[in-house]
């Protein structure tokens, strides 16, 4: 004879997704729970919870998950295009909501604020991604702009576009990110060299280059933290 199978309905309501989240709160679930209530149903060979578990354990995790194509994942049984689009909308409202800048953050105080508003958008990319911060005479931001993507190289950041920016939007002063693939934002001795030219660039302009920040896997270097930025 076969596994009877367990369905949502045969866990007491307490545990149930849903119910779980309407009495305790989202933070209460697991990312599997999490996930189950996205999916809503499962499929005549398993729950919806186990379909969410089996989903994470084939992308590797919640942060594999979110690499994984809409084609990628509907070729998981279970997965149709529907649950497929829905998942991939629920991480990117999450990504948003990660890098809107809040009222009170508007102004830059120090270097983790400004990498905050990168993180989350960048510390997955699989290429490097180059972006301005345009700031104001009280730090306030004006905008952000990117600028290139693609390895961070002298003949690919150069002062004349960089600078074209900030000059139209009568900006005080910029900060420099981007971020590194391999989740380690050492910088390198390219990283630094750009920089220098930035630097100097600025200076003439009379445009500060208050920093460059490094995006890695949850982390970040600051140029200005480390003294490379004086």
């Amino acid at each position: 004879m076969g596994r009877e199978r367990l369905t949502i309905k045969d866990l007491p309501e307490q545990e149930r997704p849903r119910e779980k989240l309407k009495l305790l709160g989202a933070e209460a679930l697991s990312n599997a729970e999490l996930l189950a209530v996205l999916l809503r149903i499962g499929t005549r060979q398993e729950s919806v919870l186990e379909l969410a578990t089996r989903l994470l354990s084939i992308g590797g995790g919640l942060r594999g998950l979110v690499d994984l194509s809409l084609e990628e994942m509907v070729q998981v049984k279970g997965i149709g295009p529907a649950k497929a689009v829905q998942i991939k909308a629920a991480f990117e409202l999450g990504r948003r909501l990660a890098t809107a800048p809040r009222p009170d953050q508007d102004r830059i105080n120090n270097p983790r604020q400004a990498a905050e508003l990168f993180m989350e958008e960048l510390r997955y990319k699989k290429k490097e991604y180059f972006f301005l911060l345009l700031l104001d005479t009280k730090n306030q931001v004006i905008c952000r702009e990117k600028i290139s993507v693609g390895s961070l190289s002298s003949s690919i950041v150069h002062p004349r576009e960089i600078f074209t920016i900030p000059v139209r939007r009568s900006a005080a002063s910029v900060i420099l990110v981007h971020n590194h693939p391999s989740g380690d934002p050492t910088p390198s001795q390219e990283d630094l060299e750009v920089t220098r030219r930035l630097v100097e660039a600025g200076q003439l302009l009379g445009i500060i280059v208050q920093d460059h920040i490094i995006i890695g896997d949850g982390c970040y270097v600051s140029f200005k933290e480390k003294g490379f930025i004086n």
